[in-house]
């Protein structure tokens, strides 16, 4: 019933999405949610509120931990898409910025998606009585940081989504919340891949974040403090590594992960 009911849900979420960047883009004239992508074409950031209501809807099958991940990253991530100066990078940027007294929206996103993670984990956490508030808050800094890293793959068309995709399908093997909340990822994803991989549409921070976030949830559901603490570590090494190293250099001198990342776009 639990397979069942993901398949269902990640249908739904896909559905949703889609039809939430139709309606959104033919409606929504405000250049706020346009950007020039890394090829300098115009692209619209318009993908990562549909990805957030696609993600939601899907989401409410799964009980309210993933729609608070969703909804509370997105939001976080939105803030930083329409307020955000870009003057600070990366995580290092806006915690050195914050040390100054200059609080930037990327603070803003940091301490609001981990706060948002945090609840999100709570809520995964109430039903197993097998976990320990310890572990509760380690999920919550899994959730948080998940969002950022989805956030990081969002360079080059689609790269995001396909790893949220490749990352969503071995959880969707389990059963309960965590499958369904996978399915729901990736469900969302496919919805909206289609535009991201012509160069049209990003995640942005909304989606993108979102993305990682409902991920992060879903991993909850099928670990303990072990499981939850090597995540973190593997997370946070991922996200300290690329302060120094560029993912995306380091995706296209890698033979197969070079064809994965430009699969589906069309040759310029």
């Amino acid at each position: 019933m639990s397979r069942l009911r993901a398949v269902a849900a990640g249908a739904l979420a896909a559905a949703a999405a889609h039809a939430a960047f139709r309606v959104l883009t033919d409606r929504v004239r405000s250049a706020r949610w346009e950007r020039t992508n890394h090829a300098g074409d115009p692209v619209t950031l318009l993908e990562g509120p549909a990805y957030v209501a696609g993600s939601a809807v899907g989401a409410l099958l799964a009980g309210p931990a993933g729609v608070v991940a969703v909804v509370g990253s997105g939001g976080f991530g939105a803030l930083d898409d329409l307020a955000g100066d870009g003057a600070s990078k990366g995580l290092k940027g806006h915690l050195g910025a914050a040390a100054r007294g200059d609080i930037t929206t990327g603070f803003v996103k940091i301490v609001g998606i981990g706060a948002t993670g945090l609840v999100a984990a709570a809520l995964a956490d109430r039903s197993r009585p097998d976990v320990a508030a310890l572990d509760t808050l380690v999920g919550g800094a899994v959730v948080a940081a998940s969002a950022n890293l989805a956030n990081l793959l969002d360079l080059r068309p689609g790269r995001a989504l396909k790893a949220t995709v490749l990352a969503a399908v071995p959880l969707a093997l389990s059963t309960g919340s965590g499958g369904v909340r996978s399915a729901v990822a990736a469900g969302a994803a496919l919805g909206v891949i289609t535009p991201d991989l012509a160069g049209r549409a990003m995640l942005g921070d909304t989606g993108a974040n979102a993305a990682g976030a409902l991920l992060g949830t879903a991993l909850l559901d099928t670990t303990g403090r072990r499981g939850r603490l090597l995540a973190l570590v593997g997370l946070t090494a991922l996200t300290l590594a690329s302060e120094k190293v560029s993912f995306t250099r380091v995706i296209e001198s890698t033979p197969g992960l070079r064809e994965l990342d430009a699969w589906g776009r069309p040759a310029r």
